[in-house]
C-alpha cells in the first residue's frame, strides 16, 4: 500500500426521522427500537440514491482539488435500487460529477461494496504509474414498496444517503497503510435461503425479508456453524490489517464500524474485540443508520469533519457485506485538511 493517500471525503444526507416518532407512528416496534439502539435515520424525499452520489462526489473533488482530467477511474457501489433498470448509475455519476472519460464501473459487493470499491481501486492506481487518482461512490435509498428500513433486515435499521472517497497516489491527508479482505462464500446463502431463482426481481416477495432468508439457511446449516463461519472471517480479517500495518488494536485512536444496531455490534465486535463503543462510529451512527456500503466512507468522513481524527492518528475500517466478505484498512492520519474547519 506504499503511497496512496485518502486525498478527500464527502457524504451527502437527507433529513433525520426520529426512531421514537417512528415508534409512535407504527413504523417501528418499541422493541426493536431499544435493540437496536437507533436514535434516528436518515430519509430521502424525491433525491435518488445516485443523485445523492453526485452531490458527495461533487464535495469530495471539490475538497480534492481534484480536476476531471486527475480522475483516472470511477466505480460506484450500491446496495438497493438506483432508479432504473438495465442502467448504469456509475456512468451517471460521472456524467455530472466528472465528465471526463475514464473508466466507470459499477460494483455489486453489497454492504461491503465501498470496501471492495476501495481494494479495486488501489490496485487500478498501482498498476500504473500514469493513473493519477479514483473516485469512489457509494449510494443507496431503501424505501417501500420494495424495502422496509426497520424491518426488512431486524436488528438494523437502514438509512438512505451518499459519500465519495478521493483515492490518490499523490497527496492525501492520510495514508493507507494496510488494506485486507477475506471472504467466505460458504455463507452466500444467509441472504438467499431456500427460495428458487426468479426470472424478475422481487419474485419470491413484495418485500426483501433477509430474516426469512436466514432463517431458512439455518434451518440448513445450524446457527454454530454459521456463527463459528462469522467469528473467525472477521477476527482474520482485523487480524491481517493490523499485522500488515505493523500495529496492534490498542495502538488504534479510532474505528469506524458498520452502522449495524446495537446488539450486533456488541455481539460482533464490542464482545469479543474489546472495544470501547466511544471509540468508533457507533454514538454518531446510531443517528444516521445503515448506508449500505457506504458505512466505513461514512464514518471517515464525520470522524474528519467532527476533529475526533488529528495529525499522528490511525484509523481503522472495518466493512462487512453478504457474499459473505470482510474487508478492512488501517490508515495513518498525516494531517488536518484545509476543509476542516479549525476549534
Amino acid at each position: 500500500m506504499d503511497r496512496l493517500f485518502i486525498a478527500a471525503t464527502g457524504s451527502w444526507f437527507p433529513s433525520r426521522v426520529r426512531t421514537e416518532d417512528a415508534v409512535a407512528d407504527g413504523r417501528c416496534s418499541a422493541s426493536l427500537a431499544r435493540s437496536t439502539g437507533s436514535v434516528s435515520v436518515v430519509v430521502a424525499g424525491e433525491e435518488s440514491a445516485p443523485q445523492m452520489a453526485v452531490g458527495a462526489a461533487r464535495r469530495a473533488l471539490q475538497r480534492a482539488g481534484a480536476a476531471p482530467d486527475d480522475i483516472s477511474l470511477v466505480l460506484h457501489a450500491s446496495f438497493f435500487h438506483q432508479g432504473h433498470d438495465l442502467w448504469a448509475p456509475a456512468s451517471y455519476v460521472q456524467r455530472a460529477a466528472l465528465g471526463n472519460s475514464c473508466p466507470a464501473m459499477e460494483v455489486r459487493q453489497v454492504s461491503n461494496g465501498g470496501m471492495a470499491a476501495l481494494e479495486l481501486a488501489s490496485a487500478y492506481l498501482a498498476a500504473d504509474a500514469g493513473r493519477s487518482a479514483a473516485l469512489i461512490t457509494t449510494a443507496d435509498k431503501f424505501c417501500p414498496p420494495g424495502f422496509d428500513r426497520w424491518h426488512s433486515d431486524p436488528g438494523t435499521v437502514y438509512g438512505d444517503g451518499a459519500t465519495a472517497l478521493v483515492l490518490s497516489r499523490h497527496r492525501g491527508f492520510a495514508r493507507i497503510r494496510s488494506l485486507a479482505t477475506v471472504s467466505v462464500p460458504e455463507l452466500e446463502g444467509m441472504h438467499r435461503g431456500d427460495d428458487p431463482f426468479q426470472d424478475m426481481p422481487f419474485g419470491h416477495r413484495p418485500q426483501v425479508d433477509l430474516e426469512a432468508c436466514k432463517r431458512a439457511f439455518l434451518t440448513t446449516t445450524g446457527v454454530s456453524y454459521a456463527v463459528s463461519k462469522v467469528a473467525a472471517a472477521q477476527e482474520a480479517v482485523v487480524k491481517q490489517a493490523l499485522a500488515e500495518a505493523e500495529l496492534e488494536l490498542a495502538d488504534i485512536d479510532r474505528i469506524a464500524l458498520p452502522h449495524l444496531g446495537r446488539r450486533r455490534l456488541q455481539a460482533a465486535y464490542f464482545g469479543p474485540l474489546g472495544i470501547d463503543p466511544q471509540r468508533t462510529t457507533w454514538p454518531w451512527s446510531r443517528q444516521v443508520g445503515h448506508l449500505g456500503a457506504g458505512d466505513p466512507f461514512a464514518g471517515l468522513d464525520h470522524l474528519t469533519v467532527s476533529g475526533a481524527l488529528g495529525p499522528g492518528d490511525t484509523c481503522l475500517l472495518v466493512s462487512v457485506g453478504a457474499g459473505f466478505t470482510w474487508s478492512c484498512a488501517v490508515l495513518d492520519v498525516l494531517e488536518r485538511p484545509e476543509w476542516v474547519e479549525r476549534p
